[in-house]
């Protein structure tokens, strides 16, 4: 067998499969874990005592445990207590969890940067705390953590890559399976990074576009200096 035909016969349509496996798992736990991230970071500076150390603390937890302890616990230590769930599901609650925790870090930090003085602007137009919260502080705050949130989703594109030690048949797992078996082990994990390069590149640009998407006319250094100011 040529290497054109082992290419094209045999590497890629199995690096196609396992490209669509982690495509499904990028784009599943991306928006879950964008959700989960906003309301631990809400939690932590603007909840209750008990609400605030809740969030602090599964944080603290999720951040200082690798995510592979993280995936075995799901997969192969839930059973014990009578959960089981698929390799599929068990990978993406944990990216999940992760991405959650570490979104919440970008956006507290980007919610703590908002002078206190807008909410109570808010409030003395009408507005609750919470309103003031919503329509407010949060649209400022996820523009300013897009930067972060960029890099957090970048490193969810690579450590999906995880999901293969759970048997789940990603762009890793397809890669490995087809070295394994024809001994074409540079070849293979090579044209594997290359796959990664082109979704981080393709994630990359598609930040760029959001940026400049989102970014408010006329809306200097000085204007978010004057905002500031509040």
């Amino acid at each position: 067998m040529d290497q054109a035909e082992f290419l094209f016969q045999i590497l890629l349509p199995v690096l196609m499969e396992g490209m669509i496996v982690t495509i499904k798992l990028i784009v599943f736990t991306a928006p879950f874990g964008l959700i989960l991230g906003i309301l631990v970071a809400v939690g932590r500076v603007y909840g209750s005592k008990p609400i605030s150390l809740l969030c602090k603390g599964a944080v603290g937890f999720i951040k200082g445990t690798p995510l592979l302890l993280m995936l075995f616990i799901l997969y192969f230590g839930l059973p014990s207590i009578g959960i089981t769930l698929s390799a599929f599901v068990a990978s993406l609650v944990g990216f999940i969890m992760c991405n959650g925790a570490y979104n919440s870090e970008y956006i507290r930090g980007a919610i703590s940067s908002i002078k206190e003085g807008q909410i109570i602007a808010a409030q003395a137009l009408g507005m609750t705390r919470m309103q003031a919260v919503r329509h407010i502080i949060l649209p400022q705050a996820l523009i300013r953590a897009i930067p972060g949130l960029s890099n957090e989703f970048i490193y969810l594109i690579k450590y999906s890559s995880l999901a293969y030690m759970l048997t789940v048949i990603e762009l890793t797992g397809a890669g490995k399976m087809v070295a394994t078996k024809y001994f074409e082990f540079t070849e293979v994990f090579m044209i594997v990074g290359i796959g990664y390069l082109i979704l981080v590149t393709i994630t990359t640009i598609a930040v760029m576009l959001i940026e400049r998407k989102v970014a408010v006319p006329g809306m200097t250094q000085s204007g978010r200096n004057m905002l500031d100011i509040l």
